[in-house]
């Protein structure tokens, strides 16, 4: 971590480059992500990324931690906001700037939080995304949302993240619920009364994509929803699948499809629907 003799934020600004920054900014809005997700966003080459990470670090703009692995090892590096980098964006969006201290806390908090694996499954869902969008220029990730930026602007739904994804003149909005196998099915599908609600006060109809470790327990949760009532989108596909590929399998359907055949609607110009402005009009 920075000591009181770390260069002051100023005279770090002219070694920050637009992809430090956007860089800066995903870690800020989504936590940590591995050195091998931020090649495959970021960088062409990976010794190029691990060399231009070690210089954050080195700035006090990022920070790091790793675990053993069982039987020998090392998992890989898992990147996250340094003091300067939390100073950075504070300063950004016009928040308190962080102490060392609260800094410190937030690094433990998270490298012992239970759910860190959940949140890099999340976070691959879109990074595959976002990696898929650089060899296929027609393709883009429009709006990348966590669970609580996601929880800020819809209130009354708890999904894991929201997207809107564009190929060509077709946008699609989805909710994301990256299963880790720690919930019982039942559970799962019970998430999908809230969506219904949200679709009843006018929220967007958006599918609910349900992406799962392994095959059997997809086709377990299409038992579960087999018979049920079809207000909510829903379409799952399984962690080794590409989401840009036709790997989703709707409710009810056969075939695996495209994110961009699935349907979706953004909803009515209702009070608490972010996909519009005050004025009514549709801003995506």
């Amino acid at each position: 971590m920075p000591t009181s003799r770390s260069p002051g934020l100023l005279t770090i600004y002219p070694h920050i480059t637009s992809r430090d920054r956007l860089l800066l900014h995903l870690l800020d809005d989504h936590q940590v992500l591995t050195t091998d997700q931020i090649h495959r966003m970021l960088f062409h080459a990976q010794r190029t990324c691990q060399l231009r990470l070690n210089e954050l670090a080195t700035l006090g703009l990022l920070d790091r931690f790793r675990f053993a692995r069982d039987g020998g090892g090392s998992h890989p590096w898992h990147w996250t906001l340094g003091h300067h980098g939390h100073r950075f964006q504070a300063a950004a969006h016009h928040r308190p700037e962080p102490t060392l201290r609260a800094t410190r806390q937030r690094l433990h908090r998270l490298s012992a939080n239970p759910r860190l694996h959940h949140l890099l499954t999340v976070n691959e869902f879109f990074v595959r995304l976002t990696a898929h969008t650089r060899q296929h220029p027609h393709a883009r990730l429009d709006r990348w949302w966590s669970e609580t930026t996601t929880t800020q602007q819809f209130r009354t739904i708890t999904a894991d993240g929201h997207g809107l994804w564009s190929v060509d003149d077709t946008t699609v909005g989805f909710f994301l619920e990256a299963d880790t196998g720690t919930e019982p099915l039942g559970r799962v599908v019970a998430k999908l009364d809230r969506y219904a609600q949200l679709i009843r006060r006018g929220g967007p109809r958006y599918p609910v994509l349900f992406w799962l470790g392994s095959e059997q327990r997809e086709e377990h949760l299409h038992q579960l929803l087999y018979g049920r009532r079809g207000d909510v989108p829903v379409a799952t596909a399984t962690h080794p699948t590409n989401p840009a590929d036709a790997v989703w399998s709707p409710a009810g359907a056969t075939n695996r499809v495209r994110l961009t055949e699935l349907p979706s609607h953004h909803g009515q110009p209702v009070a608490d629907n972010p996909n519009y402005d005050d004025a009514g009009t549709l801003v995506l």
